[in-house]
């Protein structure tokens, strides 16, 4: 229990600390601006936002929303992306925890860690992805490309060290196999897929590999679904028509995630269904 309670401190501390970074990520990256300088400011009088109003979630709370010089509103998306940050490191240390809790010697710890580390990087990537492509219907390659690197450095070497030489031929097949799958579709209906979205499709296809087949179908299969019923649903609200182009960035994210975490169960349930488990 203590080790649970320091390790869930520390991921949601660090992870508001990045939340509050994701919202420079999110406002400055499809802007084509530095994410490093300049400092923050207020867009209302410009003045730069002082380190003791740039505490995650606590200054937006005591300043009221509001900028302490011009008294500007400022939104509140940005104590909810820091709180966003920090839930979804949060989470992902809990869902690691057996892994770690469950490791039988060092080597196994290690490769534990290093699966944490990958997937609380895709988990703040995926916050960031998903903004921005709601904002701007783009998933810019600045964000989207180092996945491929940092995931396979990261679960590559937690397979090595972890003594798992297959998890990382899973891993490059099943980034080769979403990248394809998307690319087809684009090629095909290039108005209803993006090639960002082909692109993100890969960096997906490796994290849900490495983690199994099951994670890697349920994985790509939730996206669809998922995206299908919210079109469905604007289409029946009347907020969309046939043509309205809608984000796909966020489902592809969202299935994925559906995957990571209960790809396995939901696999094992249809196969206990059909008779075959």
């Amino acid at each position: 229990m203590t080790m649970v309670l320091i390790l869930t401190t520390m991921a949601g501390l660090l992870g508001l600390a990045v939340g509050s970074f994701l919202n420079v990520v999110v406002y400055r990256v499809p802007a084509g601006l530095s994410v490093v300088r300049p400092r923050s400011a207020c867009p209302g009088c410009g003045q730069e936002i002082a380190a003791r109003d740039n505490i995650p979630i606590v200054s937006w709370l005591l300043l009221r929303g509001r900028c302490r010089s011009c008294r500007t509103g400022i939104s509140p998306r940005y104590p909810l992306v820091e709180l966003g940050g920090g839930l979804a490191v949060v989470g992902v240390a809990l869902w690691s925890m057996p892994s770690i809790s469950g490791a039988a010697d060092a080597s196994t710890v290690v490769a534990a860690v290093l699966q944490l580390v990958a997937y609380a990087y895709l988990a703040v990537v995926s916050i960031a992805l998903a903004l921005i492509d709601l904002d701007v219907h783009r998933l810019p390659n600045a964000i989207v490309l180092p996945g491929y690197a940092v995931g396979t450095v990261l679960l590559g070497a937690a397979a090595l060290v972890g003594g798992d030489p297959v998890a990382l031929g899973r891993l490059a097949a099943g980034a080769g196999i979403l990248f394809a799958v998307y690319l087809a579709l684009a090629l095909v209906a290039p108005r209803g897929m993006g090639l960002g979205d082909v692109k993100l499709a890969g960096v997906l296809g490796l994290f849900l590999g490495y983690l199994g087949w099951g994670q890697l179908a349920v994985g790509a299969m939730a996206a669809f679904v998922l995206g299908g019923l919210f079109g469905v649903v604007l289409l029946a609200l009347r907020r969309a028509g046939r043509t309205t182009g809608i984000p796909f960035g966020p489902w592809m994210l969202a299935g994925a995630w559906i995957g990571i975490v209960f790809g396995q169960q939901i696999v094992g349930g249809y196969l206990a269904l059909v008779g075959l488990a």
